[in-house]
């Protein structure tokens, strides 16, 4: 997306990825995969972690990490590590929950596009009295391509009835940002700066930075503590946009 210099990135409504955006939930999935993977004569090293789990769905992983098995094996390897998941208690990204909470009450419209599924969903948001702030959920059931390929977010934007151009996603892997991007929404990386290389249009480390503000002369709302500009329409607005 180009813009004029200067010029701010104007969106109608925000889509948060949920593992690494929302909750912390790396050593969870680590764990997970490290004890699964063992019983079943594997040992990961982080290197293998990183190359085959972080940024994949769990079929993906499994058929990476156990090329030899049989699909009804893989999928009970990866209904292991499912239920796993689905029952650990997660900490919330530091700030996630302050400003998705602060969106949803000033009435932007929110959606949820993640790789994970509606049992870890309702257990982790749940958990963190989100649950009610995404009502609207784009899940890894939900599309037969997930992420990098565009479809999650496309779906999102399709609920949400808003064109991906003014979307504003919140991702936080490689793969998440090419699937933002590709889509054709605006970007922000939870994290470092190869999430600028895979086409984030700014970067954070995590949310307690950021904050909202109203827009000055207008009726819209402005996200602060970003090096680039960022303005979310107001609903009057929206509905001439």
């Amino acid at each position: 997306m180009q813009l004029a210099v200067g010029a701010p990135y104007e969106v109608d409504a925000v889509v948060f990825d949920m593992d690494g955006v929302l909750i912390d939930s790396k050593p969870v999935i680590e764990n997970a995969w490290r004890d699964v993977a063992r019983r079943h004569g594997r040992t990961l090293t982080s290197a293998d972690l990183e190359r085959y789990v972080h940024g994949r769905t769990g079929s993906e992983t499994v058929r990476l990490l156990f090329p030899h098995h049989s699909d009804s094996d893989r999928s009970a390897i990866w209904a292991e590590v499912d239920t796993l998941e689905e029952e650990a208690p997660y900490p919330v990204v530091p700030g996630a929950d302050t400003l998705a909470t602060g969106l949803a009450g000033k009435g932007v419209p929110l959606a949820l596009a993640t790789s994970s599924w509606t049992r870890k969903i309702e257990n982790a948001l749940g958990g963190l009295h989100l649950l009610d702030v995404f009502a609207i959920q784009v899940t890894r059931d939900d599309v037969t391509r997930g992420k990098p390929h565009p479809d999650p977010y496309l779906a999102a934007c399709r609920r949400l009835g808003v064109r991906p151009q003014r979307t504003l996603v919140f991702e936080d892997s490689v793969s998440g940002v090419r699937s933002a991007v590709s889509a054709g929404a605006v970007c922000v990386g939870i994290g470092g700066d190869e999430l600028t290389e895979a086409g984030a249009v700014a970067v954070t480390p995590d949310f307690t930075g950021l904050g909202v503000g109203a827009a000055r002369g207008r009726g819209s709302l402005v996200l602060t503590g970003l090096n680039v500009p960022v303005v979310i329409t107001s609903a009057g607005e929206r509905a001439h946009a």
